[in-house]
C-alpha cells in the first residue's frame, strides 16, 4: 500500500513488561507479537500508527496494572520479531565489546 501525502509509515515499537502474558491478551493488544522472555518479562513488538496509538497502548498497560520495563523504537532491519500471540522466535541479542 502505497503512503500517500502526509501519511507516515507505521513505526515499529519493542515494548516490555514485567511478568509474562497469557495468550488471552492476544485482542487486547492487536496486531503486536508477544515474547515470554527468560527473564520473566513479556516483549511487545509491533507497529503503532502514531503516537496517539503508541500513547493509547501504554495507557492501557498503565490501566491493567502491569509494570513497564521499556519501551523502544525499532529500526526498520529488526521487523522480523516472534509469532503474533504467543511465544516467539528468539532475537539475536548484540554482545557486548569488551
Amino acid at each position: 500500500m502505497a503512503e500517500g501525502p502526509g501519511e507516515a509509515a507505521p513505526m515499529i515499537y519493542e515494548i516490555k513488561i514485567k511478568g509474562h502474558l497469557s495468550d488471552r491478551w492476544v485482542d487486547w493488544f492487536e496486531g503486536m507479537t508477544f515474547t515470554q522472555e527468560s527473564d520473566g518479562t513479556t516483549t511487545l513488538y509491533g507497529p503503532l500508527a502514531d503516537q496517539a496509538a503508541l500513547h493509547g497502548l501504554l495507557n492501557g498497560i498503565r490501566d491493567l496494572g502491569l509494570t513497564l520495563v521499556s519501551v523502544q523504537r525499532v529500526s526498520l532491519g529488526r521487523q522480523d520479531r516472534g509469532v503474533e500471540g504467543g511465544q516467539g522466535a528468539d532475537q539475536e541479542k548484540p554482545q557486548a565489546s569488551s
